[in-house]
């Protein structure tokens, strides 16, 4: 269990990069993902072919549709993800981003069939109290602020039913059918989308394509294979909720490198003191369950 919060911490310090390399890529939304998951499958690919692990590990058509369709429910999380970013910036973003727990909190109840936990969604009130400490939002972010709450439902979606996925199958035999399932989901999709946000140019320049590079392989391959790893161990909602240290790493990176400075007053560490608070709550709660 120690091992898998591990991994789930060194998940999130990953995730904190990818608001910041969304900004940096001057592609829209809709091409920033098309690509990112092409250069994720190729890269999937390299990896598992030689070992003849997807061959092996390749399931049975219905489930194989599973893994595509939860993976048609990622592509559309960063389409709205890096759209609430492109629309606004990093830190209106990664902190729409923090409802996740909250929208895991009331779904994964129904979905699963259980009764709704009073304590996971009281917890994960904690760090929405915390994130608008941190960030004040502006009315002039309204389709920033938009998109990304429709981003961080969908992630929550995907969290959900990803976890009953990742109990039964390798997690890299995982991750390549899921972008596959995205790659599907955006190709279609994108005509109508450029149709709607013409473009200049389809292709990446040179900086982009290095950064693209940089995103797909450490961003998606490695940061997906390890939640993917991490749900064998751990509940949706608690990955969701620990995910709420992303906007602090994404917002202080992003005062670092793209200027979006702000002022750290009290308010700020107050709520950065709440968040780290939720997470710890739920984390003892799951290391030291006889001790609550």
């Amino acid at each position: 269990m120690r091992k898998a919060f591990i991994q789930l911490h060194v998940s999130i310090l990953l995730a904190g990069f990818t608001g910041i390399l969304g900004k940096i890529i001057t592609l829209n939304e809709g091409l920033l993902v098309w690509y990112r998951i092409l250069i994720t499958i190729v890269v999937t690919g390299l990896i598992l072919l030689p070992s003849g692990l997807l061959k092996r590990g390749t399931p049975a058509w219905p489930q194989t549709m599973h893994m595509m369709g939860t993976g048609m429910l990622l592509a559309l999380h960063w389409v709205f993800f890096f759209g609430s970013i492109k629309a606004s910036n990093v830190s209106i973003g990664v902190v729409c981003f923090s409802l996740t727990s909250l929208f895991t909190a009331l779904l994964e109840p129904l979905l699963n069939r259980r009764s709704i936990s009073v304590r996971e969604v009281l917890i994960s009130l904690i760090p929405l109290a915390g994130i608008l400490l941190v960030f004040h939002f502006d009315i002039r972010y309204r389709t920033g602020i938009l998109l990304g709450i429709a981003s961080a439902l969908l992630a929550a979606l995907f969290t959900i039913v990803n976890k009953q996925i990742a109990r039964e199958h390798a997690p890299g035999v995982t991750l390549f059918y899921e972008m596959a399932g995205g790659f599907v989901c955006i190709s279609l999709l994108m005509p109508f989308y450029l149709a709607c946000f013409p473009v200049e140019s389809l292709t990446p320049g040179v900086s982009d394509l290095i950064w693209l590079l940089v995103f797909s392989v450490f961003c998606t391959v490695l940061l997906y294979l390890l939640q993917i790893e991490v749900l064998k161990s751990i509940s949706a909602f608690t990955m969701n909720l620990s995910y709420n240290l992303e906007p602090v790493y994404s917002i202080a990176i992003a005062m670092l490198f793209l200027g979006e400075a702000r002022e750290l007053n009290f308010s700020f560490y107050i709520g950065l003191a709440l968040i780290f608070l939720s997470v710890l709550l739920q984390t003892k709660n799951i290391l030291n369950p006889g001790s609550t």
